[in-house]
């Protein structure tokens, strides 16, 4: 069991900028996140898209930001969990909580914040019958570990960047790869598609397109994937792996049935230390609701400062907390 002083549920720009300030505050921080890495939307959605309203920084791009933010909170050693989704939460009888993940991972904390921007990246999946069957046994939504994927064949579907990212990263070290996407064209960096169609014309991968995932089969695992063309034709693969990369839609999740109050899959907060009213969780960034927000970076920033200085009671009950500016004092690590 992971044991640390606050759990940040959520590794966007405002999860990490909270480990900052913890960090300040002498308390140690270790982060979930469903996504594979950290940034949040930052990362997953528009990495090169460029942001005007953090201050001093004129422009910067958002994949920038959250490497600068990584850059950061390096001192204070923050720990991650990525690629999981917290399932459960159990108060114990001090008040601490044990979050526990999809995938079995136990993080004891005193306290929650959740920083979880839109809520869950959820993947979108494919409309297959029996698709929950092989999920974990051939199917998988997100590459964590590409050596999985070793001497191995695999399917990817989708025409975004992660399906022509991840088709010409892992035709180095597939046996084969197969991308299949329902149109003619990409919806992706054409730096990218041009990089695919050359792989595909020179035989490194097999590239459908115009089709459709039909149907998945195997006996225990997954063993075929069944794609129909446009012209309603059946092309069966051998596949060990299928990865549908369909986007990802933000979801409220397990946190729904915390006892938290929730107002449109946003989180009310108390704006004088930005908790939620259940004693030691609070709620930053785009997740939260209050009269007046503004789901800015930059506001999150902001409840991220307040917030700490409130948790600190819970980590340090027997402390008082003594407010120093860092120009005075520097950035002093663990």
């Amino acid at each position: 069991m992971i044991t640390t002083d606050i759990c940040i549920i959520g590794a966007g720009p405002v999860g990490l900028f909270a480990v900052f300030e913890a960090g300040l505050l002498k308390m140690r921080c270790h982060l979930i996140d469903y996504l594979p890495q950290v940034g949040g939307q930052l990362s997953e959605i528009y990495p090169q898209k460029p942001i005007y309203d953090i201050p001093g920084y004129p422009e910067v791009k958002a994949q920038e930001l959250v490497d600068n933010l990584m850059d950061q909170i390096k001192p204070f050693k923050p720990t991650f969990t990525l690629g999981e989704r917290v399932d459960h939460l159990a108060k114990q009888e001090d008040g601490s909580f044990i979050i526990t993940t999809n995938d079995k991972t136990q993080v004891h904390a005193q306290v929650i914040v959740i920083a979880g921007g839109l809520g869950v990246f959820e993947p979108r999946k494919p409309a297959l019958e029996n698709l929950e069957a092989f999920e974990g046994k051939g199917v998988t939504y997100m590459v964590k570990n590409p050596e999985t994927f070793r001497d191995k064949n695999v399917v990817l579907a989708g025409g975004g960047d992660s399906a022509l990212d991840w088709t010409i990263y892992l035709a180095k070290i597939a046996k084969r790869v197969t991308l299949v996407h329902r149109n003619e064209t990409f919806r992706g960096a054409p730096d990218s598609a041009a990089k695919v169609f050359d792989l595909a014309s020179n035989g490194k991968i097999d590239l459908i397109l115009s089709a459709n995932l039909k149907e998945i089969s195997g006996n225990g695992k997954l063993e075929t994937v069944t794609l129909e063309t446009k012209n309603k034709e059946e092309l069966n693969l051998e596949a060990d792996y299928l990865i549908p990369l369909f986007g990802l839609s933000p979801k409220l999740g397990p946190i729904a049935d915390w006892g938290l109050n929730i107002d449109k899959s946003a989180i009310e907060v108390d704006t004088r230390d930005y908790s939620t009213g259940v004693d030691r969780i609070y709620a930053i960034g785009d997740i939260n609701t209050y009269p007046g927000k503004l789901k800015l970076i930059l506001c999150g920033f902001h409840e991220a400062a307040i917030m700490m200085h409130s948790a600190f009671k819970y980590v340090y009950p027997d402390q008082k907390l003594s407010f120093k500016y860092t120009t005075v004092n520097g950035v002093n690590a663990f």
